[in-house]
């Protein structure tokens, strides 16, 4: 497993290698739900779980389905040790010191915190949409000129970095989430993967040397000043894989959770974006629509801590397991009409933000910036329609979503 990349998984399996497949992948997800809802692909070396059911009992189940890699049969230890810095995040401990490590963040995540900052947030909004709309005449791209600007803003203010600096992160984000491709030789990517960890972690280690010495009212001074249970902080390597996690997780998700929402509510037709202006609670409705039709995570990963049998299949203690979260939003057998796109349809029970102990802490973040930046997007404008139909999917064995989202409108 590459340690830059935060979801352990190896590469596309062989089905989702081409670019149209990753874009719709839905099709091959019905196939194995119905042929093969449990499968081992030997060339990855990982056991594929698809049905929603089968896909919410290992994410509910940590004791028998671990999130720690350094379980799996097939680890590495890294030879550099500061390549595996991101292993020592919650994103990679069980409980108990998963719940103590997400207890440093947990309260700057809730939706009575968020509230407090929603005003300011809505300017960041206003300010990239007013800007967007005088520069762009009747189009806009949608993911450079809002949904990555937005959140990536919003992460760097929170965690106390300059904004200025989003370019960089972008860059570095992109890389450590990207998956290699057929024509991009193995080596070369993970040259280039390892060099914005090393980039980024120098990025923050001095950083975190400052916030030691002189602490702020920032998120990241919370995680280097924080005191633990029993009277510890957590160490630079620790606080270190959190402000990567952070900065990588608080941005990516939910810049195609945004993006996304646009091309669902495009493609839905008739007058979907003129129902929603104005309409709070139909727009959050349909956000969770969004994040059952078009999950911006995708997959996941588990290791086994035991041996467990799985519809007739004997998965075996350290072998990995990947829970397609895509596939278990499609399964007919939990949603009326899966492939259908239903704004209104409530509740989803849907699985975009994971489930259990490890349910997504930045989710009540994600969806209060999907919400204003989409308001804000349907207050300046009208007749929204996508205007490029050949879209690239973001190349990421688990984020999915489109590398830019062209839009022509009118303006209101």
């Amino acid at each position: 497993m590459s340690s830059a990349n935060p979801q352990g998984l190896q590469a596309f399996p062989d089905e989702l290698e081409g670019r149209e497949s990753w874009l719709e992948p839905f099709d091959w997800y019905r196939e194995m739900r119905e042929e093969n809802p449990v499968r081992y692909d030997a060339d990855r070396g990982s056991w594929d779980v698809f049905r929603y059911d089968d896909v919410k009992r290992i994410l509910d189940d940590d004791a028998t389905f671990s999130v720690n890699p350094r379980l799996a049969n097939d680890f590495v230890e890294p030879d550099n040790p500061g390549e595996g810095l991101i292993f020592d995040t919650m994103l990679f401990q069980d409980p108990p010191r998963h719940d103590e490590l997400r207890g440093v963040v947990d309260d700057q995540f809730r939706p009575r915190t968020l509230r407090e900052r929603e005003p300011h947030f809505r300017e960041l909004a206003h300010d990239l949409l007013d800007t967007a709309v005088a520069e762009g005449g009747d189009e806009m791209e949608v993911v450079s000129d809002l949904a990555y600007p937005f959140p990536v803003t919003v992460i760097a203010e929170l965690l106390g970095v300059p904004a200025d600096e989003r370019d960089r992160f972008k860059e570095w984000s992109d890389t450590l989430v990207a998956a290699a491709s057929d024509d991009d030789a193995s080596e070369a990517f993970l040259e280039r993967q390892q060099q914005a960890q090393m980039e980024m972690a120098q990025y923050f280690v001095e950083m975190i040397a400052d916030r030691r010495e002189n602490p702020r009212d920032d998120l990241l001074s919370r995680i280097v000043t924080a005191e633990l249970s029993d009277g510890s902080r957590l160490s630079r390597e620790e606080a270190l894989g959190m402000c990567i996690l952070l900065l990588v997780a608080g941005n990516i998700t939910t810049t195609n959770l945004i993006a996304n929402a646009v091309r669902c509510f495009a493609d839905a037709g008739g007058d979907l974006f003129d129902r929603l202006r104005g309409d709070e609670r139909g727009l959050t409705t349909a956000l969770e629509e969004v994040l059952r039709y078009r999950s911006p995570v995708q997959a996941m990963t588990r290791i086994a801590a035991e041996d467990v049998e799985l519809r007739g299949e004997t998965i075996e203690e350290g072998d990995r397991i990947i829970v397609w979260l895509g596939s278990a939003n499609r399964d007919g057998r939990q949603f009326d009409a899966a492939d259908e796109f239903r704004p209104d349809r409530s509740p989803t029970q849907q699985l975009g933000f994971g489930h259990g102990t490890h349910y997504c802490l930045g989710a009540p973040l994600a969806r209060l910036e999907a919400e204003i930046a989409l308001t804000g997007l349907l207050d300046r404008t009208e007749e929204i329609r996508v205007a490029d139909d050949d879209l690239r999917p973001t190349r990421s064995s688990f984020v999915y979503g489109v590398e830019s989202l062209p839009i022509r409108y009118d303006e209101r």
